[in-house]
C-alpha cells in the first residue's frame, strides 16, 4: 500500500509551485545563469593562448638610432 502512495507523487519535485513561481526565486535563478555563463566564458577564456597585442604593430617602435652602450663600428657589420 505504501507503494501506490509513492507512486501518486510526481517524481523529481523538490519544491511546491508557489515557491517556484515567485520574485525571490526567479531572481535566485537568474543570479545563478549570470553567474554559470560568467564562469563558463571565464574557463573557456583560460584554455585559449595568450594574445600580445603589441606584437600586431611589427616595427613601427623600433628607433632612428642606435642606443646601445656599445656602439656599432663601421667595419663590424655581418
Amino acid at each position: 500500500m505504501l507503494t501506490h502512495a509513492l507512486a501518486a507523487v510526481p517524481q523529481g519535485v523538490l519544491l511546491p509551485e508557489s515557491v517556484v513561481l515567485s520574485a525571490p526565486f526567479k531572481i535566485l535563478a537568474a543570479f545563478v545563469a549570470i553567474n554559470t555563463v560568467m564562469y563558463g566564458t571565464l574557463a573557456i577564456a583560460k584554455t585559449l593562448p595568450k594574445v600580445h597585442p603589441p606584437s600586431w604593430f611589427g616595427g613601427r617602435n623600433r628607433r632612428a638610432q642606435n642606443r646601445s652602450i656599445v656602439p656599432d663600428t663601421p667595419g663590424s657589420e655581418s
